[in-house]
């Protein structure tokens, strides 16, 4: 049989792979070492050139459902990793079949789970990864996406103004519904739960947390915190026609939360006496969007809104109140925040997102202002910054697996 590679943007250095070797085979020629996700099947992460790809093998059907799918989750503009293409029709020298495999870019600056705790993570940024599955899962959900196998796992993390991005990183078991009821979303849930429970406890068997993991308390977290936010984002609230200023605070609630409201259900009752409203589509990115629109920057929504609140105090500071936003906005770039990565030197690059790194400086001067009893320079402290803290962090960008 010949080999078929069915591909999205192909690369022709693909061809190049040892396709008529079993993957749990490939040497360090094609692999590069970087952390990887507990998986049920051989997957291997591969370098071509300047790009990066995760290769897994599995059953022909299951790899062109999950490529189409991821597909259709990137058209949705939907946290996923990028599926790359499908090879099949592989056979080793003996004339026996191998596995079909699917491939996906890597997610630069994504970690596994566990490969956070190993960079240094504690039990106290357990909530912090709850945080973002419970985005992630949210918004697959208000997409109809039926995940079907929620697990740490199966997610990639980014770190974002101290907190965490979550992607999706597996969607074999995945189906997109033309709409998806309350029991298929708590029977997601319910997996989530069993899932992360078991994988805490494995993070603590492992030893790659030193403090107990309360793992009980973490899953009623994510129970409490996937129900508080659909509700927010999705539940209908009724008042009185005098209150009609409860709409645009609906809206800015949401807005805090990082998501936009695409579209606003309004009814009155025959009177008009009382308004029931209710969020019909919503998305994440509220911060993100906004800080593209001023400054070209694309980065993660709680990177932006930090970012966003640095552009406001520059704004106060430089006195710029009356002028238009996206030319402060362009100022701060050129001022502010351009020369304040110029000084990360080549080799740091790779350890951390340059907003990440901005988010990391701006905490830093709080702390060293705190010492110095009065507010210190934002160079000054990038200097001192760079020196002390971001030197002695690990490779995130291609980050290397642990001993």
């Amino acid at each position: 049989m010949a080999l078929h590679v069915v591909a999205h943007r192909p690369d022709p250095a693909i061809m190049q792979l040892p396709w008529s070797v079993p993957l749990e085979e490939w040497d360090e020629r094609y692999v590069v070492p970087l952390p990887r996700g507990l998986s049920r099947h051989v997957v291997r992460i591969v370098r071509l050139g300047a790009a990066t790809y995760a290769v897994k093998e599995t059953v022909e059907a299951i790899a062109f459902r999950e490529y189409r799918l991821l597909r259709d989750l990137q058209r949705l503009g939907l946290p996923a990793v990028m599926p790359q293409g499908v090879v099949t029709g592989r056979v080793d020298p003996a004339g026996e079949d191998l596995p079909a495999a699917l491939l996906t870019q890597h997610l630069r600056f994504s970690l596994p789970y566990r490969s956070l705790f190993s960079h240094g993570t504690t039990a106290e940024g357990l909530p912090s990864l709850v945080d973002a599955m419970v985005v992630l899962l949210v918004r697959l959900h208000l997409a109809d996406f039926f995940w079907g196998d929620v697990s740490l796992s199966n997610v990639l993390f980014r770190r974002d103004a101290g907190g965490f991005a979550a992607y999706l990183v597996d969607a074999e078991t995945g189906e997109l519904r033309p709409s998806l009821s309350r029991q298929m979303r708590e029977h997601d849930v319910t997996i989530a739960t069993e899932n992360v429970f078991a994988e805490l406890l494995d993070l603590q068997a492992s030893r790659l947390v030193r403090d107990e993991v309360p793992a009980d308390q973490i899953v009623a977290l994510l129970q409490r915190r996937y129900h508080e936010l659909w509700d927010e984002l999705t539940g209908a609230e009724e008042f009185s026609a005098r209150e009609m200023w409860r709409i645009e605070q609906r809206i800015e609630r949401l807005n805090k939360l990082g998501f936009d409201v695409e579209e606003l259900d309004i009814v009155t009752d025959f009177d008009g006496d009382t308004v029931r409203i209710q969020p019909r589509a919503v998305e994440l990115g509220h911060h993100r969007r906004e800080l593209r629109s001023l400054t070209g920057l694309d980065v993660e929504d709680a990177q932006a809104q930090r970012l966003l609140n640095d552009i406001a105090r520059f704004t106060a500071h430089r006195g710029l109140g009356r002028e238009d936003r996206v030319l402060v906005a362009s100022r701060w770039l050129t001022e502010v925040f351009e020369p304040l990565m110029a000084m990360v030197p080549p080799e740091a690059r790779g350890k951390l997102e340059p907003a990440e790194i901005f988010h990391e400086v701006l905490v830093h001067r709080w702390y060293l202002s705190e010492r110095a009893g009065h507010e210190v320079d934002l160079f000054e402290t990038a200097r001192d910054y760079i020196e002390t803290v971001l030197a002695g962090k690990p490779e995130e960008a291609l980050t290397p697996e642990p001993d």
